[in-house]
């Protein structure tokens, strides 16, 4: 046993003694930090516009600060950009996130010197947190990877600016950087595909220990890890493996392939970092959840999804949220972003502590008849299907047809990559629909009434999803494929890889 599992024991007691403190405090230290950031942001012309001197509470700010997305904050960040300081925070932000943006190209996100540490702190707790529940540290006497963007930042308006994950290599701690792989110059290849391949020549012969990442692109990096060593699982390329750590998008649709690909069940952490800020974490192997982070200068608010695109929603704050209710969820930080809908939705699973699972995305939904059809409940229907039948799914993306054939019902055609197919697909395909419309009333009531038919399920070429990703410009790094749209744009892209008979 190195000293580095020694010493990660004892930090791991104190910080689970820190965590016990935040768990059992929640509200308070929301409300602490809700009145820290306006007094922190009363003299930026933010502030100013909006009042922050006369608020005192909350009702009063929602009164003064309006939620918005990020096009509708686009005013404001485009002078934090332009290199202005006091806008949205005190002085200038650290660092620039570069992220994707749905309606208008790249997005810029500020991080502070204030937000930074949340970023940094909450992976370390993550991995603490597991080491304290299950005495498990071997992982930091061998090598550990970050299958992330490249660290190479540029500069805006005399801004350092670049990816979230590229950004986070160069904040990683000193008894880390010589366990963490792979090398700088390495990360750095900006072409996925040559990166990884590039990674695995690194990686192959070492004592991998910590693998972490976002799911598909994972699945990418052990498929080619196998395909170079004859076909070898990776629990046998990597014996001394034991920990998977994730986050970016659910995780079950993708567990059994990855569990076989490793060759037994591995120990997981999830975790919900954005660019906005870190927001919660897995803390226990026992019981499901995330932590939300209550005490890392992030102040949350939260909208019923169904009233969302209300024009008076109800907005409440974590005292007043129920459990099992769909929520979008709303931040304000020290960063200086406020009133802003991140555009995730979640729900609470737990209050002793307040503990969340990830539902999907506030615009990833079909309601084109009104279903208002959720990323949850189509992940839930397939894959719980997929299990019982012995089913591997690779990927999948969900549309609705508006427009069907003379003489058909619309419905709702799901494009799915197998990695060995239903033996009967029509048998596979009205389990699916009846798993969704037990999840979805309104889809049940759709379907009753024969407004639409039952789903129909295109079943794609054999790395499809990577193709489409690579033809977008978006293959690896941060990058994932929506699951469902209430457009076609992704449908009518995917109709080539379909497969004829």
């Amino acid at each position: 046993m190195g000293l580095k599992v020694v010493l990660s024991k004892l930090y791991a007691k104190l910080v689970n003694k820190q965590l016990n403190n935040i768990r059992k405090n929640a509200v308070e230290l929301q409300q602490k930090t809700f009145l820290q950031l306006i007094y922190q942001a009363k003299n930026t012309a933010f502030g100013r516009a909006h009042h922050f001197e006369q608020i005192s509470n909350y009702d009063a700010f929602k009164k003064q600060v309006p939620v918005r997305d990020y096009e509708e904050l686009r005013p404001y960040i485009e002078r934090v950009t332009a290199g202005e300081e006091n806008v949205m925070w005190p002085g200038k932000p650290l660092y620039l996130t570069k992220t994707s943006g749905t309606t208008s190209g790249v997005k810029y996100i500020p991080i502070s010197k204030e937000s930074m540490p949340g970023h940094i702190d909450a992976a370390r707790n993550a991995l603490l947190s597991y080491v304290y529940e299950t005495g498990n540290a071997d992982f930091l006497d061998g090598k550990l990877i970050f299958l992330q963007g490249s660290p190479v930042l540029s500069k805006k308006s005399g801004l350092d600016t670049g990816r979230l994950s590229g950004i986070v290599a160069h904040h990683i701690p000193a008894y880390l950087q010589k366990n963490r792989m792979p090398s700088y110059n390495v990360n750095c290849i900006e072409d996925w595909e040559q990166k990884v391949d590039a990674i695995i020549d690194e990686t192959i012969n070492e004592d991998m220990r910590l693998i972490s990442g976002i799911p598909p692109w994972c699945q990418m990096y052990f498929d080619r890890l196998t395909a170079k060593s004859d076909g070898k699982k990776i629990k046998d390329i990597f014996p001394n493996f034991k920990l998977f750590v994730y986050g970016g998008v659910n995780y079950e649709p993708y567990r059994t392939r990855i569990e076989e690909s490793i060759g037994f069940a591995i120990d997981s952490i999830e975790t919900y970092p954005a660019s906005e800020g870190f927001i919660a974490f897995q803390d226990s192997q026992k019981n499901k959840g995330l932590l939300l982070q209550v005490d890392s200068g992030i102040f949350y608010e939260f909208i019923p999804v169904d009233e969302f695109f209300n024009n008076n929603p109800t907005r409440i704050s974590l005292k007043d949220i129920e459990l099992n209710k769909n929520y979008a969820l709303i931040l304000n930080t020290n960063a200086g972003l406020w009133g802003y809908s991140l555009g995730d939705t979640v729900k609470f699973i737990s209050k002793n502590p307040y503990k969340i699972l990830v539902t999907g995305r506030i615009k990833h939904f079909i309601s084109a008849f009104g279903e208002h059809v959720i990323g949850e409940e189509v992940e839930h229907s397939l894959m719980s299907v997929a299990k019982e039948e012995g089913i591997d799914v690779v990927e999948f993306t969900v549309a609705p047809q508006v427009n069907p054939a003379p003489g058909e019902l619309p419905y709702h055609e799901w494009f799915i990559e197998f990695g060995n197919e239903p033996a009967n697909m029509e048998v596979f395909r009205q389990k699916v629909d009846k798993a969704l419309q037990k999840k979805n009333i309104y889809y049940f009531d759709l379907i009753e009434g024969n407004i639409l038919q039952p789903l129909v399920i295109r079943s794609l070429k054999k790395d499809t999803f990577i193709n489409y990703m690579r033809s977008q410009g978006k293959l690896g790094g941060q990058n994932k494929v929506p699951r469902l749209a209430n457009d076609r744009k992704i449908a009518d892209e995917l109709k080539e890889y379909i497969k004829i008979g």
